[in-house]
Protein backbone atom coordinates (compact mmCIF):
# COMPACT_ATOMS: atom_id res chain seq x y z
CA UNK A 1 0.00 0.00 0.00
CA UNK A 2 2.80 2.39 0.87
CA UNK A 3 4.45 1.91 -2.53
CA UNK A 4 1.13 2.54 -4.24
CA UNK A 5 0.80 5.87 -2.44
CA UNK A 6 4.29 6.95 -3.46
CA UNK A 7 3.61 6.04 -7.09
CA UNK A 8 0.35 7.99 -6.99
CA UNK A 9 2.17 10.98 -5.58
CA UNK A 10 4.62 11.13 -8.45
CA UNK A 11 1.92 10.43 -11.01
CA UNK A 12 -0.06 13.38 -9.63
CA UNK A 13 3.06 15.50 -9.73
CA UNK A 14 3.57 14.58 -13.37
CA UNK A 15 0.01 15.53 -14.18
CA UNK A 16 0.42 18.84 -12.43
CA UNK A 17 3.55 19.61 -14.42
CA UNK A 18 1.85 18.53 -17.62
CA UNK A 19 -0.99 20.94 -16.95
CA UNK A 20 1.49 23.66 -16.10
CA UNK A 21 3.25 23.31 -19.43
CA UNK A 22 0.90 25.95 -20.77
CA UNK A 23 2.03 28.26 -17.98
CA UNK A 24 5.23 29.34 -19.68
CA UNK A 25 6.61 31.51 -16.94
CA UNK A 26 5.37 29.39 -14.04
CA UNK A 27 4.42 32.41 -11.96
CA UNK A 28 1.20 30.83 -10.74
CA UNK A 29 3.24 28.16 -8.99
CA UNK A 30 5.35 30.52 -6.92
CA UNK A 31 4.56 32.42 -3.76
CA UNK A 32 6.19 35.27 -1.86
CA UNK A 33 5.86 36.37 1.72
CA UNK A 34 4.88 39.99 2.22
CA UNK A 35 7.16 41.79 4.65
CA UNK A 36 6.41 45.24 6.02
CA UNK A 37 9.44 46.57 7.95
CA UNK A 38 8.65 48.19 11.27
CA UNK A 39 11.26 50.95 10.93
CA UNK A 40 9.65 53.00 8.17
CA UNK A 41 9.28 56.57 9.41
CA UNK A 42 5.67 57.66 9.76
CA UNK A 43 4.21 54.23 9.00
CA UNK A 44 1.23 53.78 11.32
CA UNK A 45 -0.49 50.38 11.78
CA UNK A 46 -3.27 51.41 9.40
CA UNK A 47 -0.77 52.62 6.79
CA UNK A 48 1.19 49.38 7.19
CA UNK A 49 -1.97 47.40 6.50
CA UNK A 50 -2.68 49.52 3.44
CA UNK A 51 0.86 48.91 2.20
CA UNK A 52 0.48 45.18 2.82
CA UNK A 53 -2.73 45.13 0.80
CA UNK A 54 -1.08 47.04 -2.04
CA UNK A 55 1.83 44.58 -2.23
CA UNK A 56 -0.59 41.65 -2.14
CA UNK A 57 -2.62 43.10 -5.00
CA UNK A 58 0.49 43.77 -7.07
CA UNK A 59 1.91 40.26 -6.89
CA UNK A 60 -1.41 38.40 -7.15
CA UNK A 61 -2.45 40.44 -10.18
CA UNK A 62 0.82 39.32 -11.76
CA UNK A 63 0.26 35.62 -11.07
CA UNK A 64 2.17 35.14 -7.80
CA UNK A 65 0.38 34.13 -4.62
CA UNK A 66 0.95 35.73 -1.23
CA UNK A 67 2.39 33.22 1.21
CA UNK A 68 0.78 33.65 4.66
CA UNK A 69 3.86 32.09 6.27
CA UNK A 70 7.22 33.81 6.55
CA UNK A 71 9.32 32.25 3.81
CA UNK A 72 12.81 32.98 2.58
CA UNK A 73 11.76 35.06 -0.41
CA UNK A 74 9.79 38.24 0.13
CA UNK A 75 8.20 41.21 -1.52
CA UNK A 76 8.61 44.34 0.54
CA UNK A 77 8.78 48.12 0.25
CA UNK A 78 10.78 51.04 1.56
CA UNK A 79 9.02 54.36 1.98
CA UNK A 80 10.97 57.63 2.19
CA UNK A 81 9.51 61.07 2.84
CA UNK A 82 10.44 63.36 -0.05
CA UNK A 83 8.45 66.42 0.91
CA UNK A 84 5.67 67.59 3.17
CA UNK A 85 3.96 70.92 3.55
CA UNK A 86 0.77 72.63 4.58
CA UNK A 87 -1.83 73.46 1.96
CA UNK A 88 -3.55 76.72 2.78
CA UNK A 89 -7.30 76.60 3.20
CA UNK A 90 -10.12 76.25 5.68
CA UNK A 91 -9.13 74.01 7.23
CA UNK A 92 -5.48 73.79 6.25
CA UNK A 93 -4.39 70.37 5.03
CA UNK A 94 -1.21 68.37 5.03
CA UNK A 95 0.34 67.13 1.78
CA UNK A 96 2.91 64.33 1.78
CA UNK A 97 5.09 63.27 -1.12
CA UNK A 98 6.57 59.79 -0.69
CA UNK A 99 9.22 57.83 -2.55
CA UNK A 100 8.17 54.14 -2.58
CA UNK A 101 10.53 51.41 -3.75
CA UNK A 102 9.29 47.84 -4.02
CA UNK A 103 11.71 44.94 -3.68
CA UNK A 104 11.72 41.20 -4.29
CA UNK A 105 14.57 39.35 -2.68
CA UNK A 106 16.07 36.92 -0.21
CA UNK A 107 14.96 38.05 3.23
CA UNK A 108 17.36 35.73 5.03
CA UNK A 109 20.45 37.02 3.24
CA UNK A 110 19.24 40.57 2.61
CA UNK A 111 19.76 40.31 -1.16
CA UNK A 112 17.57 42.26 -3.57
CA UNK A 113 16.65 40.50 -6.81
CA UNK A 114 14.54 43.23 -8.41
CA UNK A 115 13.05 46.59 -7.53
CA UNK A 116 10.49 49.09 -8.76
CA UNK A 117 10.28 52.75 -7.80
CA UNK A 118 7.34 55.11 -7.81
CA UNK A 119 6.37 58.46 -6.27
CA UNK A 120 3.00 59.06 -4.64
CA UNK A 121 1.31 61.98 -2.91
CA UNK A 122 -1.46 62.17 -0.38
CA UNK A 123 -3.40 64.94 1.27
CA UNK A 124 -5.27 64.88 4.56
CA UNK A 125 -6.50 66.85 7.52
CA UNK A 126 -3.56 65.63 9.61
CA UNK A 127 -0.16 63.97 8.97
CA UNK A 128 -1.51 60.47 9.58
CA UNK A 129 -4.28 60.84 7.01
CA UNK A 130 -1.91 62.43 4.52
CA UNK A 131 0.52 59.52 4.85
CA UNK A 132 -2.25 56.91 4.59
CA UNK A 133 -3.76 58.57 1.55
CA UNK A 134 -0.37 58.63 -0.15
CA UNK A 135 -0.02 54.88 0.41
CA UNK A 136 -3.53 54.36 -0.97
CA UNK A 137 -2.45 56.16 -4.14
CA UNK A 138 0.06 53.44 -5.03
CA UNK A 139 -1.24 52.05 -8.31
CA UNK A 140 -1.47 48.26 -8.44
CA UNK A 141 -2.32 47.73 -12.10
CA UNK A 142 0.69 49.28 -13.82
CA UNK A 143 2.17 47.22 -16.66
CA UNK A 144 5.64 48.11 -15.36
CA UNK A 145 5.17 45.66 -12.49
CA UNK A 146 5.45 42.78 -14.93
CA UNK A 147 9.20 43.18 -15.49
CA UNK A 148 9.68 43.74 -11.74
CA UNK A 149 7.93 40.43 -10.97
CA UNK A 150 9.53 38.53 -13.86
CA UNK A 151 13.06 39.51 -12.86
CA UNK A 152 12.48 38.68 -9.20
CA UNK A 153 10.97 35.31 -10.04
CA UNK A 154 13.81 34.44 -12.41
CA UNK A 155 16.37 35.20 -9.70
CA UNK A 156 14.53 32.98 -7.21
CA UNK A 157 14.44 30.09 -9.67
CA UNK A 158 18.12 30.64 -10.41
CA UNK A 159 18.87 30.48 -6.68
CA UNK A 160 17.28 27.05 -6.35
CA UNK A 161 18.89 25.78 -9.54
CA UNK A 162 22.33 26.81 -8.32
CA UNK A 163 21.85 25.78 -4.69
CA UNK A 164 19.85 22.61 -5.30
CA UNK A 165 22.57 20.09 -4.50
CA UNK A 166 23.59 22.02 -1.41
CA UNK A 167 19.99 22.28 -0.13
CA UNK A 168 19.29 18.59 -0.64
CA UNK A 169 22.57 17.46 0.95
CA UNK A 170 21.88 19.74 3.90
CA UNK A 171 18.40 18.27 4.31
CA UNK A 172 19.75 14.72 4.21
CA UNK A 173 22.31 15.65 6.86
CA UNK A 174 19.52 16.96 9.09
CA UNK A 175 17.48 13.81 8.53
CA UNK A 176 20.46 11.65 9.48
CA UNK A 177 20.43 13.22 12.96
CA UNK A 178 16.63 12.85 13.13
CA UNK A 179 16.00 16.54 12.47
CA UNK A 180 13.18 15.52 10.16
CA UNK A 181 11.19 18.73 10.48
CA UNK A 182 14.18 20.82 9.50
CA UNK A 183 14.94 18.54 6.56
CA UNK A 184 11.37 18.63 5.27
CA UNK A 185 11.19 22.39 5.66
CA UNK A 186 14.27 22.76 3.46
CA UNK A 187 13.09 20.30 0.82
CA UNK A 188 9.51 21.54 0.59
CA UNK A 189 10.60 25.15 0.29
CA UNK A 190 11.81 24.41 -3.25
CA UNK A 191 9.18 25.66 -5.74
CA UNK A 192 8.13 23.35 -8.54
CA UNK A 193 9.01 26.00 -11.11
CA UNK A 194 12.55 24.79 -10.51
CA UNK A 195 11.36 21.45 -11.86
CA UNK A 196 14.55 19.39 -11.85
CA UNK A 197 15.45 20.42 -8.32
CA UNK A 198 11.84 19.99 -7.19
CA UNK A 199 11.75 16.37 -8.39
CA UNK A 200 15.02 15.63 -6.63
CA UNK A 201 13.70 17.19 -3.44
CA UNK A 202 10.45 15.22 -3.54
CA UNK A 203 12.40 12.02 -4.15
CA UNK A 204 14.24 12.65 -0.87
CA UNK A 205 11.28 14.08 1.04
CA UNK A 206 9.05 10.97 0.84
CA UNK A 207 11.38 8.57 2.71
CA UNK A 208 12.39 11.28 5.19
CA UNK A 209 8.75 11.96 5.98
CA UNK A 210 8.20 8.22 6.40
CA UNK A 211 11.04 8.12 8.93
CA UNK A 212 9.52 11.08 10.75
CA UNK A 213 6.06 9.58 11.13
CA UNK A 214 7.50 6.18 12.08
CA UNK A 215 9.51 7.76 14.89
CA UNK A 216 6.58 9.89 16.01
CA UNK A 217 4.32 6.84 15.99
CA UNK A 218 6.47 4.94 18.49
CA UNK A 219 6.53 7.88 20.87
CA UNK A 220 2.81 8.60 20.62
CA UNK A 221 1.90 4.94 21.01
CA UNK A 222 3.91 4.74 24.23
CA UNK A 223 2.21 7.87 25.58
CA UNK A 224 -1.27 6.65 24.66
CA UNK A 225 -0.59 3.27 26.28
CA UNK A 226 0.64 4.92 29.48
CA UNK A 227 -2.39 7.23 29.65
CA UNK A 228 -4.78 4.35 29.15
CA UNK A 229 -3.06 2.04 31.66
CA UNK A 230 -3.16 4.77 34.30
CA UNK A 231 -6.94 5.15 34.20
CA UNK A 232 -8.63 2.43 32.16
CA UNK A 233 -11.94 4.27 32.15
CA UNK A 234 -13.86 6.40 29.66
CA UNK A 235 -11.92 9.56 30.51
CA UNK A 236 -8.62 7.74 30.05
CA UNK A 237 -9.92 6.39 26.75
CA UNK A 238 -10.74 9.89 25.55
CA UNK A 239 -7.30 11.20 26.51
CA UNK A 240 -5.56 8.22 24.92
CA UNK A 241 -7.67 8.71 21.81
CA UNK A 242 -6.47 12.30 21.45
CA UNK A 243 -2.89 11.04 21.41
CA UNK A 244 -3.66 8.19 19.03
CA UNK A 245 -5.34 10.59 16.63
CA UNK A 246 -1.95 12.27 16.10
CA UNK A 247 -0.49 9.06 14.66
CA UNK A 248 -0.24 9.14 10.89
CA UNK A 249 -2.19 6.27 9.28
CA UNK A 250 0.83 5.54 7.07
CA UNK A 251 3.21 5.09 10.00
CA UNK A 252 4.82 1.68 10.48
CA UNK A 253 3.27 1.11 13.91
CA UNK A 254 -0.24 2.21 12.94
CA UNK A 255 -1.53 -1.37 13.16
CA UNK A 256 -0.37 -1.42 16.79
CA UNK A 257 -2.35 1.76 17.39
CA UNK A 258 -5.43 0.05 15.97
CA UNK A 259 -4.90 -2.92 18.31
CA UNK A 260 -4.61 -0.61 21.32
CA UNK A 261 -7.75 1.25 20.25
CA UNK A 262 -9.65 -2.05 19.94
CA UNK A 263 -8.46 -3.04 23.40
CA UNK A 264 -9.57 0.29 24.85
CA UNK A 265 -12.94 0.09 23.13
CA UNK A 266 -13.72 -3.38 24.49
CA UNK A 267 -12.65 -2.47 28.02
CA UNK A 268 -14.70 0.76 28.09
CA UNK A 269 -17.77 -1.15 26.96
CA UNK A 270 -17.22 -3.74 29.71
CA UNK A 271 -16.56 -1.28 32.52
CA UNK A 272 -18.58 1.83 31.65
CA UNK A 273 -21.19 0.26 29.38
CA UNK A 274 -20.38 2.96 26.84
CA UNK A 275 -19.13 2.84 23.31
CA UNK A 276 -15.81 4.44 22.46
CA UNK A 277 -14.31 4.76 19.00
CA UNK A 278 -10.87 5.65 17.71
CA UNK A 279 -11.17 8.46 15.17
CA UNK A 280 -8.54 8.99 12.49
CA UNK A 281 -8.43 10.32 8.96
CA UNK A 282 -8.57 7.24 6.75
CA UNK A 283 -8.46 9.15 3.48
CA UNK A 284 -5.39 11.32 3.95
CA UNK A 285 -2.54 10.41 1.62
CA UNK A 286 1.15 10.41 2.38
CA UNK A 287 1.55 13.46 0.15
CA UNK A 288 -1.20 15.38 1.98
CA UNK A 289 0.28 14.40 5.32
CA UNK A 290 3.68 15.67 4.29
CA UNK A 291 2.34 18.99 3.03
CA UNK A 292 0.34 19.48 6.23
CA UNK A 293 3.42 18.73 8.32
CA UNK A 294 5.39 21.33 6.38
CA UNK A 295 2.70 23.96 6.88
CA UNK A 296 2.51 23.16 10.58
CA UNK A 297 6.27 23.36 11.03
CA UNK A 298 6.77 26.42 8.82
CA UNK A 299 10.06 28.08 8.05
CA UNK A 300 10.41 29.15 11.67
CA UNK A 301 11.76 25.71 12.52
CA UNK A 302 15.10 26.44 10.94
CA UNK A 303 15.67 29.38 13.24
CA UNK A 304 14.19 27.82 16.38
CA UNK A 305 11.80 30.70 16.90
CA UNK A 306 8.16 31.49 16.18
CA UNK A 307 7.49 32.75 12.66
CA UNK A 308 6.30 36.13 13.86
CA UNK A 309 9.70 36.72 15.49
CA UNK A 310 11.81 36.01 12.42
CA UNK A 311 13.88 39.07 11.56
CA UNK A 312 14.46 39.60 7.87
CA UNK A 313 17.52 41.47 6.67
CA UNK A 314 16.94 44.73 4.83
CA UNK A 315 16.92 44.58 1.03
CA UNK A 316 18.08 48.18 0.70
Amino acid sequence: MRYYIIICFFCCASLIHGQDAADKDGAARMSLSIWIPDNIEGLTPSAAQNLYNKLSQIITSNGISANPEQSRFVVTANVIMLDKYIVAGQPAKHLYKLDVTLYIGDGYEGKSFSNYNTTVTGIGENPTKAFNNAIRNIHTNSSEYQSFITQGKARIIDYFNRQCEFIIKGAITKANIQNYDGALTDLLSIPDVSSECWYQAMNEAIPIFQQKIDLDCKSLLMKATAVWNAGQDYRAAENAGIILSMINPHAACFDEAILLADKISKRVLEVDKREWQYHYDKGITLQESMIKAYRDVGVAYGTNQPAQHIQYKSLW
